[in-house]
């Protein structure tokens, strides 16, 4: 079962994520994407960690995705947090068709998985439009990456204010 959370920053996505998966009789391997390069980055880290529990598998993979869902075991609920940070990650040194193949990729190793999974996504495409080409650039990889773990999903759900509407 593959479960799509999207939403705002600071929707509740990841904390919906964690009790999710915390109802899992398997072990919990995390997919961290994030890069912490500055305090205040490391401060969000942090937090991150507190919210889980601390047995969970965590492992920090902020470029190859579709390795990392490889490498879980097939008895795992994999929690990946998030596609938002990979992506602004694979940015700095690919280009689109590039970040689209990877997208693809990882897409069809959480397709292949036996275990559940639970991916972690920003839903960036409801504001305004971005003033700067790469903040264009980013909203629309990150819209295409949505709209095809989406598609591959078994459920998919918008989170909002910390509450889950289903998708269809």
């Amino acid at each position: 079962m593959i479960t799509f959370l999207t939403g705002g920053a600071r929707s509740g996505k990841s904390t919906l994520a964690v009790e999710l998966a915390g109802r899992s009789s398997v072990p919990v391997r995390l997919i961290a994407t994030l890069r912490a390069e500055d305090e205040e980055m490391c401060r969000r880290v942090a937090a991150h960690r507190r919210m889980r529990p601390s047995h969970w598998n965590v492992v920090e993979e902020p470029i190859d995705l579709t390795g990392a869902i490889r490498d879980s075991g097939r008895e795992e609920t994999l929690i990946v947090d998030c596609l938002t940070l990979w992506i602004s990650n694979l940015m700095v040194d690919h280009d689109d068709d590039s970040i689209l193949s990877h997208v693809d990729g990882a897409a069809a190793a959480t397709v292949a998985r036996d275990g559940d999974t639970i991916v972690v996504s920003n839903e960036v495409g409801s504001g305004l439009v971005p003033m700067d080409p790469i903040g264009r650039r980013f909203r629309d990889l990150q819209g295409w990456a949505n709209q095809r773990f989406a598609a591959v999903a078994t459920d998919a759900f918008l989170v909002v204010a910390g509450r889950a509407l289903r998708l269809e």
